[in-house]
């Protein structure tokens, strides 16, 4: 009785913060609640019933073994229960979802009673989330001659369990509710500092926006009962900054359908907006939860009588209202003329929110179901020698005669599935495409085991190179909601067969190295495709993609992810890099370049950024490649020389290595085969056999850049612009400002230098400018705290080796300790250096923050309100981000430096240099 009594105060104390009990996901607890039930004269028999019914959590979770085991025996009458009849038994499997349910659903259907094999046959043709073990024992039945498995395979072959879904209402009545004003950031949704609660599905959905705004929401729906409410983001884009699933599970969880009537706080079919749509990582999480993204364009760039964009005094585009959308507004979705109505009027075409493909997500409650159909329609077909109908919209295969391929359309062809053989296929065309390399971060990692329990995936698809759980965004506290969440995870994802970066059994020292790090070392083929649970998932070698936790859980269990071939826009440089500026300017003037090449437009949205740099090795490659994610671009491809991807793929391979040395290789020994791929690679592009990877010479692209290193003539910083008139304008990522706009006045109260956007060279560069001051001033006197978190602890060990790490220790007034780490947030800071753990500490936002209503300067990427900083009651908080010799110098001073104090204190420093590649050509 003790774990039920447990649950029970558990429940009140839930109570007291206004929350229902939390769903059962253990083998105990049930276990004891099916006693209770049992038990006809158990005074808790009542609320045990409740609780086995509609609190149980499906898939593969212990609590789903021991429900399904239950309800067999009800099925068999070896157990009676008057309030589960045997067919209230089979609705209950219906809605498990896979695993044990489906191993129960083929006992029966398999077994000796025909009436009882018939009514779970029936159940299994609506189920999707079949495994092998599954699938090879309808072959065997199938076989050995058994109707019932014939009759399975027969449905299945036909796609009954998708064909005879309701069909997509062709009206779906909504009412508009501005989330907010300029672009909506996943954190406004689920914020990062709320991290903790994310698998907690009703405690996190209380941090959606604001309380205020969840009260509107109610408001509208108690107005509206017949509507569903459209969450939009007026003059911006909606989801930047990440993926993020707990955001879409939010704003389903306040706006969505519940997706069964047997499992709490699972919402689907979310429906959400922006003026300038949706951010495209963000959109595949919707389509993961069967949800509509519309590209609203409800503000239009104001003309001229002739036709000419008229300007504001800042020379940027005027913006008029082509409709309104304000809040309590109601509008119509026709999803078969594909447009969308305000009463009778038609406001605009929304065809791209209704492809053949979307609209079968939404048919089907979301996009796992589709891709696990496919898969169970092919094998039922291949098993009865049957041609498979056409029951699925077919691939989009786009091919243009004669035109050569970028270089993501190569990887693409490279890596697609089930495509018309010998077909190229060029940008536009959606493909399955098969995925090399998996990265889950600790914060969504826990949703990302809540998703492969609920699709019933118990091991990593052999399919898969390779795969990495980090503990980088929970490295700076180990706190008691770390405590709790974090071995949790590990144990999960090492027993799931990924390489653990805290290892559940104490084997190995445990590490929090930055996910997108170690993805870009373990990342040993520029053909490669990479999933991860995370937005700054570019790296340098190959096509990333961030994605959310339900995406990395696919790619985990089936070692595949369905999305269309991206546009690319070009990038190239030309011009001298001068010889003070760092290549993180070069980064940044990349993005207000190209702005102001396209009139404002931002060219980059939603496209992949092939970006010719071939000179840089992978590490100060990724500043880049990193930072696109900021430019709202889908993904990044980087176009290296052979000689320089030679240089990555051995650093990658050293620090493979030292991994291994550490003991985080598993059984598979998936490490040590990925340094042997690394040499294969090695050795083909040294014999010339397949050279680094290049675009065709007749490539087309949707624009080219042109980046002039010559006009780049002072750093540059990113600024969220706290005080613009214009909402829409303030935290964007595109307002870039030369140093000297500063005036060297603007005061400076905390640097932070760290998060994936830095290298070990930035680190060293950090050292060389501590010395520099000591050696001009006699000592370091910091008139701001400067929090250093390295990214990887192989970057700390290389500085400890090389001499760097002394340096900065002597300068240094705090020092991580992994024997004792810290086990409560900084709130205060001192003028002085912190030598942090590392990891992501403040870019994360969700156990470091500097103070309220700070001016942070930062190597970071994230100047979203609240997320490094928030505000005060007297003033906003900022995060400025910058090079690493701009903190330094910042965090010295207490303000931004002048030119002059900048260029005279980098003189002799080892910046990171950029020189264009001469010899890199289009073949």
């Amino acid at each position: 009785m003790n774990i039920y009594n447990d649950y029970i105060k558990e429940i009140e104390e839930r109570k007291a913060q206004g929350l229902h009990p939390k769903p059962i996901d253990g083998a105990e607890l049930l276990s004891e609640i099916i006693s209770q039930i049992k038990d006809l004269n158990n005074a808790n028999r009542e609320d045990s019933l409740q609780f086995f019914i509609y609190n149980a959590l499906p898939g593969t979770t212990p609590a789903a073994g021991v429900k399904a085991k239950f309800l067999k025996e009800i099925i068999l009458g070896e157990s009676v229960v008057a309030e589960i009849t045997p067919d209230f038994a089979f609705e209950l499997l219906s809605h498990m979802k896979g695993g044990p349910s489906i191993e129960v659903l083929l006992d029966l259907a398999l077994g000796n009673d025909a009436t009882i094999a018939q009514k779970a046959a029936d159940v299994l043709k609506t189920q999707v989330f079949l495994y092998e073990a599954d699938t090879d024992r309808l072959k065997s039945a199938y076989t050995s001659g058994n109707a019932i498995a014939k009759e399975i395979l027969e449905s299945y072959a036909k796609a009954e369990f998708f064909t005879k879904l309701p069909e997509v209402a062709e009206e779906i009545k909504v009412v508009t509710f501005i989330a907010g004003e300029g672009d909506i950031s996943t954190d406004l949704l689920s914020p990062g500092n709320q991290a903790h609660s994310r698998s907690d599905r009703e405690l996190h959905g209380k941090c959606m926006i604001t309380p205020e705004a969840q009260e509107e929401i109610k408001a509208l729906q108690a107005q509206h009962p017949d509507k569903s409410v459209m969450l939009i983001a007026e003059k911006g884009t909606m989801g930047v900054g990440s993926s993020r699933m707990s955001g879409v599970n939010n704003v389903a969880l306040w706006t969505g359908k519940q997706a069964s009537p047997y499992v709490p706080f699972v919402n689907f079919a979310p429906i959400v907006g922006g003026t300038n749509g949706i951010s495209p990582i963000f959109l595949t999480t919707v389509d993961v939860t069967g949800g509509i993204g519309i590209d609203l364009k409800n503000w239009v760039k104001k003309t001229d009588a002739d036709g000419n964009l008229v300007r504001n005094e800042s020379g940027e585009p005027v913006l008029e209202q082509a409709y309104s959308v304000a809040t309590g507004t109601v509008l119509t979705i026709n999803t078969k003329t594909k447009k969308l109505y305000n009463g009778d009027q038609e406001l605009i075409d929304i065809s791209r929110s209704f492809t053949p493909q979307k609209m079968e997500f939404i048919k089907a409650g979301g996009s796992y179901a589709i891709v696990f159909g496919k898969k169970l329609q092919t094998f039922a077909a291949k098993t009865l020698g049957v041609e498979a109908p056409v029951v699925f919209a077919p691939s989009k295969e786009i091919s243009h005669e004669g035109q050569g391929l970028t270089a993501v359309e190569k990887i693409f062809n490279r890596n697609a599935v089930g495509t018309t053989p010998g077909k190229v296929l060029h940008a536009g065309s959606d493909v399955r495409v098969e995925v090399n390399i998996v990265g889950s971060q600790d914060t969504t990692g826990l949703m990302t085991a809540q998703e492969l329990e609920s699709m019933a995936a118990t091991v990593i698809s052999p399919v898969v190179d390779g795969a990495y759980q980090s503990g980088c965004h929970t490295a700076s506290v180990w706190d008691k909601k770390a405590q709790a969440n974090i071995p949790k995870l590990m144990k999960f994802m090492n027993d799931f067969g990924l390489i653990t970066a805290r290892d559940p059994k104490g084997v190995y020292h445990s590490m929090t190295d930055v996910i997108h790090k170690v993805l870009n070392d373990i990342t040993i083929d520029e053909w490669a495709i990479i999933i991860g649970g995370d937005s700054h998932t570019r790296m340098s070698k190959g096509v990333a993609f961030g994605a959310d936790s339900g995406t990395v859980a696919l790619a985990l269990a089936t070692g595949e992810a369905s999305m269309p071939i991206p546009e690319s826009v070009k990038v190239t440089f030309k011009g001298d890099m001068k010889s003070y500026m760092d290549f993180r300017d070069v980064v940044h003037a990349t993005q207000q370049q190209m702005l102001k090449q396209f009139g404002g437009e931002n060219v980059f949205q939603g496209r992949i950024i092939e970006v010719h740099i071939g000179t840089l090795t992978a590490d100060q490659a990724f500043t880049f490649t990193d930072w696109t994610a900021e430019m709202k671009a889908k993904a990044s491809i980087c176009i290296s020389e052979d000689e320089t991807l030679i240089e990555s793929l051995e650093i990658a391979k050293g620090r493979i290595q030292i991994m291994i040395d550490k003991g985080m290789d598993n059984a598979k020994q998936v490490l040590k085969g990925l340094i042997d791929k690394a040499n294969k690679r090695i050795a083909e592009i040294k014999s010339g056999e397949k050279p680094a990877l290049t675009p065709d010479a007749n490539a087309k692209y949707y624009a080219e850049v042109v980046v002039d290193l010559d006009v780049i003539a002072e750093p540059m910083i990113a600024d969220p612009d706290v005080n613009n008139a214009d909402v829409s304008k303030r935290y964007t990522h595109d307002t870039i400002r030369p140093l000297s706009y500063y005036g060297g006045e603007k005061k400076v109260d905390l640097g932070f230098i760290g998060s994936c956007m830095v290298h070990k060279g930035d680190m060293k560069i950090l050292a060389q400018m501590l010395k520099n001051v000591e050696a001009q001033k006699g000592k370091v006197e910091f008139n701001a705290p400067l929090v250093v978190a390295p990214p990887t602890y192989n970057i700390v060990d290389e500085l400890k080796a090389e001499g760097d790490w002394e340096v900065l220790q002597r300068y240094s007034g705090f020092e991580f300790d992994d024997n004792a780490p810290k086990g409560a947030a900084r709130t205060e800071y001192e003028n002085m250096l912190y030598l942090e753990r590392p990891g992501c500490n403040l870019c994360m936002g969700n156990q470091e923050k500097a103070s309220k209503g700070d001016t942070v300067m930062a190597t970071s990427t994230r100047l979203f309100q609240g997320r490094v900083v928030e505000d005060s009651a007297e003033k906003k908080g900022e995060s400025l981000l910058s090079s690493t010799p701009v903190v330094v110098l910042s965090t010295i001073l207490g303000r931004t430096p002048t030119i002059e104090e900048y260029t005279k204190a980098v003189e002799g420093i080892n910046l990171t240099k950029f020189a264009p590649s001469h010899k890199l050509l289009v073949k």
